[in-house]
């Protein structure tokens, strides 16, 4: 039997595709050790969610007044700014029309008003809420921090999949900007595409379906177990190459 691995950063309220890739995997390792952006966005810290009738950022506010790099386990959350009140009025007002948001929101304001200090602590804490009410089991979930791995890039994967006995690396549609493919075939590993289809939904805003958007839209559109069955069915129709 093989061993599939799925690696990534803990985003921010991620997309679909996402959730999938654990589905997908018998091993998903989050990446709390992932270095943090200095300057830019990040899907740590932000998404796209519905906000008027076009999609827009919901960013989270980090402190970005330290030296050097830090792991995202290390970023601080601006605390002191009622980032949590504003977010929460913003996906009030943007979703309050949608089918599900009676039921979606008291979950989202409990998540939100988590008492995290630091990002990756309080995206790890939003993933497995949201795995566990979708009827997605957690225990397949990694910190990657929890592995002695070593490397960069390509490298690091390679020495995370083998340190959870992995034998197979699922990776996502992105990867083949830099991912050296041919090193997993000389270290013994065998490499997956994800090739995540994105399933359409209805959704309250617009007549034509925009994908890409954080899961908070799903959500709100669908609910818990129907948004999760779109995550499930997808694992059992896209294909994986080799």
């Amino acid at each position: 039997m093989s061993r599939i691995v799925a690696i990534h950063q803990p985003n921010f309220f991620p997309w679909l595709g996402y959730f999938n890739k654990i589905v997908r995997s018998d091993c998903f390792i989050l990446m709390d050790n992932a270095q943090f952006p200095k300057k830019g966005g990040s899907w740590l810290n932000r998404v796209q969610i519905f906000i008027g009738d076009k999609p827009s950022w919901l960013t989270i506010p980090v402190d970005r007044s330290y030296h050097g790099v830090l792991p995202c386990s290390q970023i601080q959350l601006k605390n002191a700014l009622p980032w949590r009140e504003d977010i929460l009025k913003t996906i009030q007002m943007n979703c309050a029309k949608t089918p599900c948001f009676k039921d979606v929101f008291p979950v989202l304001e409990a998540i939100i008003n988590h008492p995290a200090h630091y990002l990756a602590e309080f995206n790890i804490n939003a993933i497995q809420t949201l795995l566990d009410l979708m009827d997605i089991g957690q225990a397949k979930l990694t910190l990657g921090s929890s592995l002695q791995c070593n490397g960069a890039a390509t490298d690091l994967l390679i020495s995370m999949v083998k340190a959870v006995d992995g034998d197979t690396y699922l990776c996502g549609g992105g990867a083949s900007g830099y991912q050296e493919d041919d090193k997993f075939k000389l270290v013994g590993l065998k490499l997956q595409y994800q090739d995540f289809q994105h399933p359409q939904y209805p959704q309250c805003h617009l007549s034509e379906f925009t994908p890409g958007l954080s899961i908070i839209d799903a959500l709100m559109n669908c609910g818990f177990e129907q948004t999760g069955a779109l995550i499930y069915a997808q694992s059992l129709t896209a294909p994986c190459h080799a």
